[in-house]
């Protein structure tokens, strides 16, 4: 009996030691960034982004607690907005702020996550006209932390993360080429 609980208790310590091996080699950073083009210019997407009250109509993270908490404060929209939310484990806790807001290029947001994992991070949409079309890039970078690493050796961020970005672009481009 001490022999096998010896034995678990050896491969478990092993186990650990290597995902901690593991997580100790992902990179320091967090970059995820997704593009599409939308048949629209720049100035009519650009207010969608600007304003946080205009979120809940294209974000993919809006609609994943219907009774999730959001308080807007600072400005209405542009530089010094904000936007905070509390919801389920979906959605967790966070709070964004405008930080740059240059019409109709680029929005750039302090992203500050609370739960289920705190995370600080930045958030820039651009859009470059092409065209009688406009590229719109998401992207959101920020320091890995630890346990954003050892999550790593599980999962795929870039992936998870992207497929959101992926879902928001395309609801940003639904919207606007009406």
């Amino acid at each position: 009996m001490l022999e096998t609980i010896a034995v678990i208790a050896i491969v478990l310590v092993v186990a650990i030691a290597v995902i901690l091996v593991l997580a100790a080699t992902k990179p320091g950073t967090l970059r995820v960034t997704r593009a599409i083009s939308i048949n629209a210019p720049a100035e009519r997407i650009f207010p969608l982004i600007d304003d946080f009250h205009q979120w809940t109509v294209w974000s993919p993270y809006e609609n994943r607690d219907p009774a999730m908490k959001r308080i807007y404060g600072g400005a209405g929209r542009g530089q010094g907005a904000v936007y905070a939310w509390d919801g389920n484990k979906n959605v967790g806790a966070g709070r964004m702020e405008i930080l740059q807001s240059s019409a109709p290029s680029k929005v750039v947001i302090k992203l500050d996550f609370i739960k289920p994992f705190e995370g600080h991070n930045t958030a820039e949409f651009t859009m470059l006209p092409q065209g009688d079309a406009t590229s719109v890039t998401w992207t959101m970078y920020g320091p890995a932390v630890f346990m954003s690493k050892v999550m790593q050796v599980f999962m795929n961020l870039d992936r998870m993360i992207g497929r959101d970005f992926e879902v928001g672009l395309a609801n940003l481009k639904k919207l606007t080429e009406k």
